[in-house]
């Protein structure tokens, strides 16, 4: 396990500095659901329960806020508390106002001290990526600016006038459909929000008419927003088609320098004569690779947030104790591991003669299929230079269903 991975208890004490904002207080009348369109069934579960997981599968450890509405307040919290599992203690709901302003603003009043950019997101939205949660807050963290994912136009756009007589056409390179979330400084957008003196349409109107400079990053065509009983039906058909299959996949990186005061642990073997790696754990790169990869496919957080850094009882850890309690963890939400591929990056010690050997001893922990291959970088990077070894791994799960 990497010395630069957070701990349960350092991550208490270190506070997010990304809050996240899910509005889910509207109605929803243009869905014609019995219930406010974020409590409206979506598969299995909730449009708001789906519209959680990509949050809480960020790369940074985020608040999450749910704006909801007064009456539904402790189901939603419900719901958040199951989406979130381990990442719960980082999540709150509380009610929303009368208007979709008034509800954001409610949820960057309950946002902590610690929080410096905030990301908006309409729970509506709720198939959208990752990927683009990550992207907004690169963008605000590197350019202060505000942030928001948009998508070209595809359709000719016409103006009209009050007749509906057609009097342009709209040039549509200019021209982007945006969506959410939106990503901003928290500063700059809570002195926006106080000096607010009507409704705008959405977050980055607010910002932007306050005099802040707001810009455009890929979106997806996933982030659309289901608002009619047509739209339900497609985000309904994606994620049939998604759990036909029930896989995610997880990518999981670790990296240890070499101790020569310690013992080498590699892939789950013992390496006598070989040069260690240092660590709080054995410093097995492919184990901890391995661990971050399952629990990032199976959105459950990273080594660092689940099992710590300086924690007591992983003083000394080998590998097969995080690997057993990973599995454990999957099993217990649900997912079941069907393979693992690791790459070792190093120069030492020559893997190939125990390769089998650590293939076998790994699939028998996991049980299932693990391949495990090394490399070298001709002499490039640290790796090349000897300093230590690397390992990416890479596991696909899949959602078990009763």
């Amino acid at each position: 396990m990497s010395s630069n991975a957070s701990s349960p208890k350092a991550g208490r004490d270190r506070s997010p500095i990304v809050g996240v904002i899910v509005v889910a207080a509207g109605s929803g009348t243009r869905l014609g659901a019995a219930r406010p369109k974020a409590f409206a069934p979506l598969g299995s579960r909730t449009i708001l329960a789906r519209s959680l997981d990509p949050i809480f599968s960020m790369q940074r450890e985020a608040q999450v806020v749910v704006v909801a509405p007064a009456e539904l307040v402790d189901e939603a919290r419900s719901i958040v508390t199951d989406a979130a599992g381990p990442a719960a203690q980082y999540a709150s709901v509380v009610a929303g106002g009368a208007t979709r302003q008034q509800s954001v603003a409610r949820g960057l009043d309950a946002l902590g001290d610690s929080v410096r950019i905030v990301l908006v997101h309409d729970a509506a939205r709720a198939l959208t990526p990752t990927s683009v949660f990550d992207a907004v807050v690169t963008g605000v963290a590197q350019t202060a600016a505000g942030i928001v994912p948009g998508v070209p136009v595809t359709d000719t756009i016409k103006r009209v006038d009050d007749d509906e007589v057609v009097v342009e056409t709209v040039d549509r390179a200019e021209l982007r459909a945006v969506q959410t979330p939106q990503a901003f400084p928290r500063a700059a957008l809570a002195a926006a929000y106080a000096d607010a003196e009507r409704e705008h349409t959405d977050d980055a109107a607010l910002f932007a008419a306050a005099g802040n400079t707001v810009s455009i990053v890929e979106g997806d065509q996933l982030s659309f927003k289901i608002t009619t009983p047509w739209d339900l039906r497609r985000a309904e058909a994606l994620e049939s088609s998604a759990d036909s299959t029930g896989l995610r996949t997880g990518i999981g990186t670790d990296v240890h320098a070499f101790d020569d005061a310690a013992e080498l642990w590699l892939a789950g073997l013992h390496w006598p004569g070989e040069r260690g790696l240092s660590g709080h754990s054995d410093g097995d790169p492919v184990c901890h690779a391995i661990t971050d990869a399952l629990l990032s496919a199976a959105g459950l957080g990273d080594i660092g947030s689940v099992f710590g850094t300086s924690d007591p009882e992983f003083a000394g850890a080998h590998g097969d104790v995080f690997l057993r309690a990973t599995v454990q963890k999957l099993t217990e939400a649900g997912f079941a591991i069907s393979n693992v591929s690791v790459q070792i990056i190093g120069n030492s010690p020559r893997f190939s003669p125990r390769r089998s050997e650590a293939e076998r001893l790994l699939t028998g922990i996991l049980s299932a299929p693990v391949s495990v291959s090394a490399t070298t970088t001709d002499g490039l990077g640290f790796t090349g230079r000897g300093e230590g070894i690397c390992a990416i791994a890479t596991a696909i799960v899949s959602r078990q269903y009763s």
